[in-house]
């Protein structure tokens, strides 16, 4: 299975496409977008996702994220969980806005992460780009602990993440999975902006 999930199966702009890349473009843009609408199934989907972009990942050499995609399914599997029984009384988690100590918890942990990550990378690893890899790395983090907490701000971090995501992987030649990320920019703001509404709307149904 892994030998197919790695063999070309087109070459684009001189570079090959593998499988399990299609596969990771295609279950990443669903996901998104269920996530954009608050749908449980995107965890489900989220998790088959990034364990193809584990195999994409380490295949490039991009060793921080392929190791990303392993704490992603943990995540996965804890988002799962919040959304359905995390709010009061073990109800569903509704939008809402971060917190002043969470983002000071957010900040302090993305340092701590990226300057961990950083050091690991380039001192015992190959991994060429070491500190984008590490910084898109604790960004990821942050950003999917943020949404399965329902945080509006978790969209600010994933186009914050984008933004760096999108070069590297144009330089490391994994051209599909860079105009994925092109892709998922576009919903990421969508995403702000439908979660700035439910919000909204939340808080005026409770005030109403």
């Amino acid at each position: 299975m892994i030998d197919w999930l790695t063999s070309t199966a087109f070459t684009a702009f001189g570079a090959p496409t593998t499988w399990a890349e299609i596969l990771g473009f295609a279950t990443g843009l669903i996901n998104v977008a269920l996530l954009v609408r608050q749908h449980i199934l995107n965890w489900p989907l989220g998790i088959l996702n990034v364990l193809l972009l584990m195999v994409v990942f380490w295949s490039a050499g991009l060793y921080a994220d392929a190791g990303l995609q392993v704490v992603y399914v943990v995540l996965g599997l804890y988002g799962w969980w919040a959304w359905l029984y995390g709010g009061e009384r073990h109800t569903r988690l509704v939008v809402r806005s971060t917190t002043g100590p969470e983002w000071v918890g957010l900040a302090v942990a993305g340092i701590v992460l990226t300057a961990g990550l950083w050091l690991f990378l380039d001192r015992l690893t190959g991994s060429t780009v070491p500190l984008a890899d590490a910084l898109t790395t604790a960004l990821s983090l942050l950003a999917t602990y943020g949404q399965t907490r329902k945080l509006i701000e978790s969209w600010w971090l994933w186009i914050a993440a984008d933004l760096i995501y999108i070069p590297l992987y144009a330089y490391k030649d994994l051209w599909l999975t860079a105009i994925l990320y092109v892709a998922f920019l576009a919903l990421y703001v969508a995403g702000l902006r439908s979660w700035r509404t439910a919000r909204k709307e939340l808080w005026s149904t409770n005030t109403g």
